[in-house]
């Protein structure tokens, strides 16, 4: 037995938990001296002598029972029960990236949530709490079995699993507090996760869950820690590895549904705690048995909530900080932790293309049919976008208004619709050639710049500027463009760190994407509560109110770009191979790939000023290529162009027409129908 493993090791762990403890004690008597009441330390003091005194005509203890000690107690049981989630979710995967928010758990939960809301079902706390846990369980049971049933999967592909289902769940979700927002409102904000409480009762009632999952958990830990050994240890050793991983999972998925349910989805505790917890555990070794290390994730996700919600009041004060929720500063620690963790991580080799995808020769006759009828199609759909809409027109009335002889009512219709259609096709042309570009660069055929940040990073950089009111068009493009780029810089900037790795990238590219758009749902909140739901839907993906002035800049993108890429097709060929074969033939690897990137940060940053924020294109349009005229890039260059405008287009249309007059942003319909087809994608390259 290990020195540390006996009586001398468990009581420094014991001793660890104490500190904690205390540590808690020390950082909520901090927070609950802080409010907008005007309620003091002194005046808490007195009142605890027995002095009863009101502060601006309240009793202090009103403000105490009714306000403070409230947002108190849902800080502590939401960061015990998210951390207690996230060190069991990531025992049972044994991957350390896995918690509630990469399994997409707290995103299914909230999207359930959304939905019972936005069809205005009232339900008590306990039927809430059940409709989050069925939602994160199916999140988490879609993300896991996409990843693999067994543990110790590839960690790239459980996060993109897991970012690629919660990107559909929040558009969903987006597209409920869009369509809905009279039964929705206030539901934005606390989708960030927010600690503002009516009164003591929610978390009352949320105790004895949290202590039932705890003790759960618990019963456990033998069994927790013989897995760390295999599966075939385990099994060896007698412990029953389905029916651990499926309670583990239960418990975990219960007590985020719990703290959703509380404070809203407040991002990345579930994973900052546990990874906190090891690092003190290879510190104190006895901390690495379950019975010691649960709790102290607990601890700690109490801990960092409270601290995240003290220190940001502190910066802000606490008027300042009313309109900001918890879970933005607790957002950009999980981004942090992504990145730090992906730069120390090893890369676990290529991920297997598709049956259907993979590297072939195609006829030169397939190419020329696929691009034919690719463009015929879009040609159909930017007719049918021009025809489309409350008012549907005519072939006619479109040959009027070229000649300029139409009607006023039908000039004004194809006037609005007419840079509307051109902003889809070129947008998603753009997105499609960049999703293209980043696949072949990276290596990883699941990569597109949605999932790698470049286009939070561009978002970012466009609501700064529609935030501040500073300045117009130009500058909006100047900042997406920069924004973009900057972005990618940073990500590259970290991925080289002791040699380019495929699998460091995309998750250096996942951990910036997360900690853009919490920096940027920070702007929103910021910024003129009326414009936040113009921004959101603009932020969406929405062809609506654009004008050709609009779209000039990202025609231009293409214009320069797509010459360009075409004379470096044959090192787009070579790149996509492996590392060693464009070296030997003489290629300088790591100068084409970061201009091959820089020039797909530049099309994605100009997509999003002429569209908004939209994902998956740049995933499905080259996949759908390369299944139908194969990998060479001279032939899958045009062709993804051609399918990414056609998916914008068909989505914009379909947003425009389903439930007209209101209507549905193309983002989101494309995350809606890039999900499922991307989960497909997903299973059929498992290996």
């Amino acid at each position: 037995m290990k020195p540390d493993a006996g009586p001398r090791g468990t009581a420094a762990g014991v001793g660890v938990l104490a500190v904690l403890v205390l540590a808690i004690v020390a950082v909520g008597l901090w927070h609950i001296t802080q409010g907008t009441s005007g309620v003091g330390p002194r005046d808490l003091l007195r009142l605890l002598t027995g002095a009863q005194e009101n502060v601006g005509g309240v009793p202090v203890s009103d403000v105490l029972t009714g306000s403070r000690l409230p947002r108190l107690f849902a800080g502590v049981a939401v960061g015990f029960a998210l951390g207690v989630a996230g060190v069991l979710l990531q025992s049972v995967t044994r991957n350390v990236l896995a918690s509630p928010d990469t399994l997409a758990v707290t995103a299914g939960s909230y999207f359930a949530l959304t939905l019972v809301a936005a069809f205005g079902l009232a339900v008590p706390l306990w039927a809430s709490s059940g409709v989050a846990f069925v939602g994160g369980l199916l999140a988490a049971a879609l993300v896991l079995g996409l990843a693999g049933n067994s543990a110790g999967n590839g960690t790239t592909r459980l996060i993109l699993a897991g970012s690629a289902t919660a990107m559909a769940l929040d558009a969903a979700t987006a597209m409920m507090l869009i369509l809905f927002k009279e039964n929705t409102t206030g539901l934005f904000a606390w989708g960030s996760g927010s600690l503002a409480q009516l009164n003591l009762d929610a978390s009352v009632r949320a105790a004895p869950v949290i202590i039932v999952c705890l003790c759960a958990a618990l019963l456990l830990c033998r069994r927790l820690d013989v897995l760390k050994l295999g599966d075939d240890t385990a099994a060896t050793l007698g412990v029953p590895i389905r029916s651990t991983r499926l309670i583990a999972v239960i418990a975990a998925v219960l007590l985020t549904s719990i703290s959703v349910t509380l404070a809203g989805p407040i991002a990345f505790v579930g994973l900052g705690a546990p990874v906190l917890a090891r690092l003190i555990a290879n510190r104190v070794q006895a901390l690495h048995r379950h019975l010691l290390l649960v709790p102290l994730s607990g601890l700690l996700g109490a801990l960092l909530i409270l601290l995240a919600d003290a220190v940001l009041r502190g910066i802000l004060s606490a008027e300042g900080a009313t309109s900001i929720p918890t879970g933005i500063p607790t957002a950009m620690l999980g981004a942090v932790l992504i990145v730090v963790l992906a730069l120390r991580m090893r890369d676990s080799g290529p991920i297997r293309q598709p049956p259907h995808a993979r590297i072939g020769i195609h006829s030169r006759r397939r190419f020329v049919a696929a691009l034919s009828i690719a463009a015929g199609l879009l040609l159909v759909a930017l007719v049918i976008g021009l025809l489309a809409g409350s008012l549907w027109l005519r072939l006619g009335d479109i040959v009027l208004w070229l000649q300029g002889a139409a009607p006023d009512l039908i000039g004004r219709a194809l006037d609005e619709r007419g840079p509307r259609v051109a902003a889809a096709a070129l947008a998603g042309a753009a997105l499609g050639l960049a999703g293209c570009v980043v696949q072949a660069t990276v290596r990883n055929p699941l990569a597109e710049p949605g999932l790698l940040g470049i286009t939070a990073g561009a978002g970012l950089g466009a609501v700064s500027v529609v935030t501040s009111g500073a300045g117009g068009r130009p500058l909006l493009i100047i900042m997406a463009v920069v924004m973009g780029l900057a972005t990618f810089a940073l990500i590259a900037l970290l991925a080289w760190r002791g040699g380019f790795l495929p699998d460091r990238f995309v998750l250096i590219g996942i951990g910036c994407g997360y900690g853009l758009s919490a920096l940027t749902t920070f702007l929103l909140l910021r910024a003129d509560p009326w414009n936040t739901p113009r921004i959101m839907t603009w932020l969406s993906g929405t062809t609506y109110g654009r004008t050709f002035p609009d779209v000039a800049p990202v025609a231009i993108g293409l214009l320069v770009a797509v010459p360009l890429l075409f004379l470096m097709r044959r090192q787009l060929d070579l790149l996509a191979i492996d590392e060693d074969t464009p070296r030997i033939l003489g290629i300088r690897s790591d100068r084409t790939r970061l201009l091959l990137l820089a020039m797909a940060a530049v099309l994605a940053s100009l997509s999003v000023v002429a569209i908004g924020a939209v994902g998956f294109v740049g995933l499905v349009a080259p996949h759908l290529a390369r299944a139908l005229v194969g990998a060479r890039h001279g032939r899958l260059i045009p062709v993804s162009m051609l399918l990414g405008a056609l998916l914008v287009s068909v989505a914009d249309i379909l947003g425009r027409t389903l439930i007209s007059p209101a209507q549905i942003p193309a983002g989101l319909m494309i995350a809606l129908l890039g999900g499922p087809y991307f989960v497909w994608l997903l299973r059929r390259s498992r290996g």
